[in-house]
């Protein structure tokens, strides 16, 4: 079997409504960007995957990756993903091209991705990744919200100019619903996206003020609290906490980064993306490293419902992951349906705050292709015969 054909598109979702993400400094983010990836085999399976990012990650695809996968065997994965990470020295990440080759290898075994990795459950617990920064009234009603609907954890971002006020939050909806929701919260500390003013660093003594609050209030973790190379820093405020756990990883690349994060005792629970840190398939070593050391995996997951999916897989075949994350912020224009927007079967929760993991061959995608191409701003392909 040999690699035939890439096919890959931009696609430029709408949202319905504003959003303003934390991260974002301010700025309205009116669409859902993504770069939608299809590998055709010469005997016609077709592997499926997403970037999450836009133009830069298709040229990337086109002058670093597509050249040297045509013509080669996709089930030799391991053959192949040093030039993912060799891409990543002239260009964009593009770890998301290992997730097409596993969705071809799942086909040929007639077994979903999850499975054909040993398999630890058919589903995982969500926690509802919120975005935007709002008010303690505010998200008591959205956490009455999330607990009819099934949730059983929710993560918060703290952003304003006083973290101490954000803390104001955690205490409404402790006070609202007491236990019966777990807390997580992220201060996106680690790296920020590029822009003008809205970003105040933490530092170290802000960082341990804010966990020992949070930690008084049961909190089950603080993500990113520091930037993501001050090890010295993450594994120092580990050391100085009893029951918070800190969080973090999106914003490392490669194994090489998540071993020495993992020697380094900076956290105990990972968070790697299928799209943006590490291949999907590299992913599980990283779970394994971390798994000797104690240290859970709860992949991170934003974009796209593409790249969810890989990271479900991921999770439910692993025996360290605890949650996934699972974007979801109403009545925001980021919702669970417009991260999906590209899929004729979103992704949802069960009444027991559960994504199952779908029991078709390969990642089990199954594509809006009417609405993806509706959007799709630019379309490029390479082939054998090229």
């Amino acid at each position: 079997m040999k690699i035939e054909r890439i096919t890959w598109r931009v696609v430029d979702f709408p949202l319905a409504r504003d959003f303003h993400p934390a991260w974002a400094r301010g700025r309205n983010q009116p669409n859902l960007l993504m770069v939608l990836i299809e590998v055709q085999t010469d005997e016609g399976v077709t592997g499926i995957g997403a970037a999450h990012a836009g133009i830069e990650a298709a040229v990337a695809i086109e002058r670093f990756v597509a050249p040297y996968f045509i013509g080669q065997d996709p089930t030799y994965v391991e053959r192949l993903v040093p030039v993912l990470r060799d891409a990543e020295i002239l260009g964009a990440p593009v770890y998301c091209m290992e997730m097409t080759l596993w969705d071809i290898v799942g086909k040929l075994a007639g077994l979903p991705v999850a499975k054909l990795w040993g398999g630890y459950s058919d589903r995982v617990v969500a926690y509802c990744a919120t975005a935007e920064v709002r008010s303690p009234e505010q998200r008591v009603d959205d956490v009455h919200r999330m607990l009819a609907q099934g949730y059983k954890a929710v993560k918060f971002r703290f952003h304003l100019p006083d973290p101490r006020q954000d803390l104001k939050v955690v205490e409404a909806v402790r006070a609202a619903v007491g236990d019966r929701i777990e807390i997580m919260v992220d201060a996106n500390q680690a790296g920020v996206e590029p822009g003008h003013g809205g970003h105040r660093t933490w530092g170290f003594p802000m960082a341990l003020t804010v966990a020992r609050e949070l930690e008084r209030m049961k909190v089950r973790w603080l993500e990113e609290p520091l930037p993501r190379h001050d090890y010295d820093g993450l594994r120092r405020l580990r050391d100085k906490l009893d029951t918070l756990a800190i969080a973090g990883g999106e914003d490392n690349h490669g194994l090489h980064e998540f071993k020495l994060l993992i020697d380094r005792g900076c956290y105990d629970i990972l968070q790697p993306d299928a799209l943006l840190s590490e291949g999907v398939g590299e992913m599980r070593k990283i779970a394994a490293l971390a798994e000797v050391s104690r240290v859970e995996v709860a992949p991170h997951t934003w974009g796209n419902g593409i790249g969810l999916m890989a990271n479900l897989h991921l999770a439910a075949a692993i025996p360290n992951c605890p949650f996934l994350e699972f974007p979801d912020d109403p009545p925001s224009g980021w919702t669970a349906a417009a991260r999906d927007q590209m899929l004729a079967e979103p992704l949802v929760i069960d009444r027991q705050g559960c994504v199952r993991v779908p029991d078709r061959p390969g990642f089990g995608l199954v594509l809006d292709e009417e609405r993806i191409a509706r959007h799709t701003v630019s379309a490029h392909s390479v082939s054998s015969g090229d």
